[in-house]
């Protein structure tokens, strides 16, 4: 594409690579915005089973395999950035190629699974090794960046983001790992009624939205010159952030 060769020569790919990352983090917030609404039905099972079906046919089908593109993407390039700014790494073209080969081999073994379709893991078991590895992680990261001169919010955004890394991955991947878990809603809610579920769910939702949230605000804090409307737009984006976690954690603790 002319346009990003032109900023790849002139800005340089970490320029691109930037505004990629913040494109895709802002198409995950969507997402996220839908995801959320959308497990809102299972207070209804026929109805949500309903959407499942129509979620299944062959164009969603493919929507919901692109979307590991954006989700993988923005995970990987997060933590590129998080090893720039907090342990020194600074050889972009090595990472920047590191992040799109890992990235192909997570959508490509994301479509095999889609493709395969019968596969079955022991939801506790592997949200209890997901969680393990993402609290390490996250640990590690807070280690490192918690003396720092930074902001709170700052030093939580690259906590949560290192914590994501593993987790939103890994909730993709699980869909599929388990084809019934979120198609059906008599497992989704038996899934989800289990206790350490609910926890890992409800600190799922936490983080997601923290870091969500604060990644808008600073896509509207760069782009946003005016400062009424920079105000506005940053109290809306807390309001619609707060209602959808609240949301969330209603239906996780209620199930």
């Amino acid at each position: 594409m002319p346009l990003i060769s032109f900023y790849a020569k002139t800005r340089g790919w970490p320029y691109v690579i930037a505004w990629f990352h913040r494109i895709a983090g802002l198409m995950l917030v969507v997402y996220l915005w839908f995801h959320t609404y959308t497990l809102l039905s299972l207070s209804n099972p026929p109805l949500y089973d309903a959407s499942m079906k129509i979620y299944g046919s062959f164009p969603f089908t493919i929507l919901e395999w692109a979307l590991a593109i954006p989700v993988i993407f923005h995970a990987l390039n997060g933590g590129r950035l998080i090893l720039y700014e907090g342990f020194e790494m600074r050889n972009d073209g090595s990472m920047i190629r590191y992040v799109s080969g890992l990235s192909v081999v997570y959508v490509s073994l994301f479509g095999v699974l889609m493709i395969m379709g019968t596969q079955s893991v022991s939801p506790v078991f592997y949200w209890l090794t997901m969680l393990i590895a993402a609290l390490t992680l996250a640990y590690g990261v807070a280690s490192k960046f918690w003396q720092t001169q930074h902001s709170l919010l700052w030093k939580l955004q690259r906590i949560t983001g290192a914590f994501l890394l593993v987790m939103v991955p890994a909730h993709l991947l699980f869909m599929h790992l388990n084809p019934s878990v979120g198609k059906d809603a008599n497992t989704v809610i038996l899934r989800m009624q289990n206790g350490f579920i609910k926890f890992t769910d409800i600190g799922l939702i936490v983080m997601v939205i923290y870091h969500a949230g604060y990644g808008v605000m600073s896509v509207i804090r760069d782009y946003v010159s005016i400062r009424v409307f920079r105000t506005g737009l940053a109290v809306l984006v807390i309001f619609v952030m707060v209602i959808f976690a609240w949301a969330g954690i209603r239906l996780t603790i209620s199930i």
